[in-house]
């Protein structure tokens, strides 16, 4: 089964529920942020975070917090990752206290980015509105099964043609 969103075929089974198995516990987080997304920008900004994943009950997925200690005093954000067995594919929602991850409009959550795991990478890829025009919007993360797996998130205005990284996760464990 080809996912049509990110062309890659997620890993089919019960062991594709543990995909973020990886991720779960206690979190450093180095963040490197591009400070203007799809405007040519080249100056990046980097600050320190930390973070938890923790599962949910029953298998249906997980989620984590992301609290970086400097960057925006006060902001707390988190990812919800949910499995579906049906479709053997992931579904990632962002949620956070600025924005609520909550559609102002609808009251329901912003789409998810949906994929899975091939060869050692996880692709995962939705639509988005960024500054009221269409994106789509790619994570990828690598680097699993290493003591510092890497989160990347990128933003396509062309439908996918061309991609911009606007902000990179390195994850280590706290010492």
């Amino acid at each position: 089964m080809q996912d049509t969103a990110t062309g890659t075929t997620p890993a089919i089974g019960p062991h594709a529920a543990h995909d973020f198995d990886f991720l779960m516990g206690p979190w450093r987080i180095r963040n490197t942020r591009l400070v203007q997304r799809l405007a040519g920008c080249t100056d990046w900004e980097s600050f320190d975070a930390t973070g938890t994943a923790r599962p949910l009950p029953g298998g249906i997925g997980n989620y984590d917090d992301f609290l970086p200690a400097t960057w925006k005093p006060g902001f707390v954000g988190m990812s919800l990752r949910v499995f579906s067995p049906a479709s053997q594919r992931w579904s990632i929602y962002w949620l956070d206290n600025a924005t609520g991850g909550v559609d102002p409009a609808t009251g329901m959550l912003l789409p998810p980015v949906v994929g899975g795991f091939q060869g050692g990478v996880g692709l995962f890829e939705g639509e988005e509105l960024f500054e009221g025009l269409p994106v789509r919007v790619r994570f990828e993360w690598s680097g699993m099964h290493t003591a510092a797996p890497r989160w990347q998130q990128a933003f396509s205005a062309d439908g996918g043609v061309t991609w911009e990284v606007n902000w990179v996760m390195e994850f280590a464990r706290p010492v």
